[in-house]
């Protein structure tokens, strides 16, 4: 079986393409995605070096595994930092205050055997869903919709922090088919997803299945938020497809 992963994101509406304070990136048996706290410090180098990290041989899904990376992905963060701040107040919240992200990430094994799966690890309000024959089986961690709008788990780059992040740590997996779909989605476009399931889950599956470039991911983020239905903030879409065949040609959109 194959993995074909492909990654979708738009910004808030008003920011620049540059101030997505997203992440997401996939390998052949690796997905992640992640979710920057907009108040926090630097939020974009912590989300930057969790997805890499990840994706480039993170850990495995135990909690024992999750233990050690969280401890060397915050060791990394104080190591990596300015040498000099701009400010006194930036000092003081990178210090103080540190960054924050929520997080789903996963692996796929098994994709050359009998029984094929997914197992993934979260924290927060990123959410996995998993889909076959156009129909929700599950989705992780399992919110409903009025979940959503509350201050969510995340992983925190303060070391007194970490205690409470390996509690609240939440563990998933599931059986995969050929034909099977996942995708992860950040808060705001997960609960919108919550939302359609609800309502007309055929038209949903359908087309985020078809979703073949960013101009019409955009455009259906804007649709949405235009209807009221979107809430405006950054949104990203991890699509992961498994099938039988492997991919015939490399798409590379412009």
């Amino acid at each position: 079986m194959y993995a074909h992963s492909v990654s979708f994101q738009r910004q808030k509406k008003g920011n620049s393409a540059r101030e997505w304070e997203d992440g997401a990136g996939h390998s052949e048996t690796r997905f992640v995605v992640v979710d920057g706290a907009t108040e926090a410090y630097d939020s974009l180098r912590w989300v930057e070096q969790l997805v890499s990290s990840f994706v480039h041989g993170g850990p495995s899904i135990t909690p024992e595994a999750f233990t050690g990376w969280f401890e060397a992905m915050q060791r990394q963060w104080v190591a990596e930092a300015p040498t000099r701040f701009a400010s006194v107040i930036e000092e003081y919240k990178f210090r103080t205050d540190g960054s924050f992200a929520t997080f789903v990430g996963g692996l796929l094994s098994g994709l050359d055997g009998p029984a094929p799966r997914w197992e993934a690890a979260a924290l927060g309000d990123t959410v996995l869903f998993h889909v076959r024959a156009g129909r929700l089986l599950s989705h992780f961690p399992a919110l409903s919709v009025d979940d959503f709008g509350l201050v969510p788990d995340g992983v925190d780059t303060r070391p007194g922090a970490l205690r409470q992040m390996l509690a609240r740590l939440a563990f998933g997996s599931g059986q995969l088919l050929a034909g099977d779909l996942l995708f992860v989605a950040t808060d705001a476009f997960a609960h919108w997803m919550l939302q359609q399931v609800a309502t007309d889950q055929d038209a949903l599956w359908q087309t985020l299945a078809s979703l073949d470039h960013d101009v019409t991911f955009s455009d259906l983020v804007a649709d949405q938020r235009s209807g009221g239905l979107l809430r405006n903030d950054d949104v990203t879409l991890l699509r992961v497809r498994l099938s039988d065949t492997p991919p015939s040609r490399l798409v590379v959109c412009l």
